[in-house]
């Protein structure tokens, strides 16, 4: 069994990056896939966002608005089990019990039916919290538990806390409070526990490039590793007792300073889990999980959005975009799994979810038109343009048009039957959209096409007139009478077209007068950029977005992507405010 845990930095990106939902699945070729930061609210959850064929899903939405402008729907978790059959099914990876957020408090904690209970019961072990307290740290979406019976997974996407934010400090504390309660009351009851996600923690200097020397003083560094074993705690850091010596081995880097060109990161993405192996061996040496069931455990570098010789370098972040999210998977795979006992998928299962089950979605709105679109076709082919035998052999068929075909001569009837196409196919255009592109086509003007129409019925006209010559080659007044009106409508035409190349010529001079202007200011610009003192290039303009005395004021950093100290390639460090204009006061 293998199980992937990722920060996909936005689901929707993400599946539009792949082409769909099952590409991206199938691209990690696991059992259990956990997700964090999908970034979607419980309005989003759509069909073509949370199903795929062979997985069931499990959904966790952030449904708290913030007081600093987020709006739901900013974080969120997702876990997708593959599975063979979601019904009286023996898998491990399908599983017995689902629950979203960590303190039952949820209306769909159990599931997407109402709650039959007025007042839903707290979790065991968290009953020391007031409801209020747990309702805030559970309604952002961070946390989904699943049990496969031999294990409680817990995906987890942990909250961020800058230095200077007591109030998200306080938020994060409480968070990992609460959660460390309930594994404690699950490991008290026998249960073992896997912890995947994107805790936002790098344990040690060795999770950190240039980690300065208070690093592991951080008090969400002293509590992690409070929790791993060698420390006296109970959770095994399993990346780190596979690999425990490897240096640079990161899941994260900065997508606004292009640390990922020189690997500038740190491990935030963990997978930690219970000392006890599945053998129930505890006691015995040599007898725990990572010696007897985990196979291996690593990052899945081939996911890194900066490809090593592919990706040109990073210069301010304006010359290429990466596709990609700023994280990269961590999997562990596990052996000696027994299967369980026959289950069926949990009723959290998004299979249940009332805008996926038994509503319109998206997914069936495409289908629906492509049938559409398929019968359509079907009717335009049998509506071909019948050939010119045809005409000839039943001019009943056809009206009266084609009365007025059969008595004229072949030739004429050959010049007519284009123009009857392109009429049929004029109408045809105007009164339906055939295909989805047509939606996003522009649309022909309605004088555009009368114009057309009008030239074809002319071609028409002009066709019968020569069908029409007098066999001793003399033209009737009547032609003599069309042959003038010609003339005229040619004379008109030519003025017309030279009007339209005068007005062609100013546009192209008013362009060229505008790009002249912009390529001056572009120069003007660049005069006034300074150059980075490590390596005398142009630097980037910037702007201050941290609250405080400085926001919003703009200065100017060295363009190079941010690298170890050490590097002479990487960022310089170069910063310089950019000039204020002081505008001077009235009557001065």
């Amino acid at each position: 069994m293998k199980i992937v845990t990722y920060n996909v930095n936005g689901l929707r990106p993400r599946i539009q990056q792949y082409g769909s939902l099952l590409k991206l699945l199938d691209s990690l070729d696991a059992d259990i896939i956990c997700f964090q930061e999908t970034k979607l609210s419980k309005h989003d959850l759509r069909a073509d966002l949370v199903r795929a064929e062979g997985y069931e899903s499990f959904f966790s939405c952030c449904t708290r608005t913030s007081d600093r402008g987020r709006s739901s729907g900013y974080s969120g978790v997702a876990t997708f089990c593959r599975v063979k059959s979601a019904f009286m099914s023996n898998e491990v990876a399908l599983p017995i019990s689902a629950e979203e957020g960590f303190t039952g408090l949820l209306a769909t904690s159990k599931g997407y039916e109402p709650r039959k209970e007025k007042c839903p019961s707290i979790a065991e072990g968290l009953e020391c919290f007031s409801r209020d307290e747990l309702l805030i740290v559970d309604s952002e979406g961070r946390c989904l538990i699943t049990d496969h019976g031999h294990f409680v997974l817990f995906n987890l996407y942990g909250p961020r806390a800058v230095q200077d934010d007591s109030e998200r400090i306080q938020f994060k504390l409480t968070f990992f409070k609460m959660l460390e309660r309930r594994w404690e009351c699950l490991m008290h009851q026998g249960r073992r526990i896997i912890i995947v996600g994107d805790l936002n923690i790098a344990p040690a200097s060795i999770d950190r490039c240039d980690a300065e020397p208070d690093f592991e003083k951080n008090v969400f560094r002293q509590w992690f590793r409070s929790l791993l074993v060698q420390n006296g705690g109970r959770l095994l850091d399993i990346f780190r007792a596979k690999h425990p010596d490897r240096k640079g081995a990161y899941t994260c880097w900065s997508q606004s300073t292009g640390a990922e060109e020189f690997n500038y990161g740190s491990r935030i993405d963990h997978i930690l889990s219970a000392r006890s192996c599945l053998h129930g061996e505890e006691t015995q040496e040599g007898h725990d999980f990572v010696t007897c069931n985990v196979a291996e455990c690593d990052i899945l570098m081939q996911f890194q959005r900066c490809k090593p010789g592919n990706t040109p370098r990073w210069k301010g972040g304006r010359s290429i975009k990466l596709e990609g999210s700023d994280h990269v998977p961590v999997y562990m795979t596990l052996v000696e799994i027994p299967e369980v006992l026959e289950h069926s998928t949990p009723p959290l299962s998004t299979r249940y979810h009332p805008q996926v089950f038994g509503s319109q979605t998206l997914v069936s709105m495409f289908t629906r038109r492509q049938t559409t679109e398929q019968v359509i076709s079907e009717e335009s082919e049998s509506r071909q343009i019948p050939s010119q035998e045809d005409f000839l052999s039943t001019p009943e068929k056809y009206g009266s048009r084609a009365s007025q075909i059969s008595v004229l001569g072949s030739q004429s009837n050959a010049n007519i039957l284009p123009c009857i196409a392109t009429k049929k196919k004029a109408r045809l255009g105007q009164g339906s959209q055939l295909t989805l592109n047509s939606f996003f086509q522009k649309r022909t003007h309605r004088s555009e096409t009368s114009s057309s129409s009008f030239a074809d019925s002319k071609l028409c006209q002009t066709d019968i007139s020569y069908s029409q010559i007098e066999p001793d080659g003399v033209p009737s007044a009547a032609d003599e009478s069309g042959a003038s009106k010609d003339c005229r409508s040619s004379a008109i035409d030519n003025n017309q077209h030279k009007c339209q190349l005068d007005a062609c010529d100013s546009d192209k001079e008013k362009r060229k007068v505008a790009l002249q202007e912009w390529q001056r200011i572009q120069q003007l610009m660049q005069n006034s950029v300074p150059l980075c003192k490590g390596h005398q290039e142009p630097c980037v303009p910037r702007v201050v977005k941290k609250a405080g005395p400085n926001l919003g004021r703009r200065f100017y950093a060295c363009a190079r992507a941010e690298g170890p100290s050490s590097n002479p390639e990487a960022n310089c460090g170069y910063f310089k405010w950019a000039a204020v204009l002081k505008s001077k006061g009235k009557g001065k």
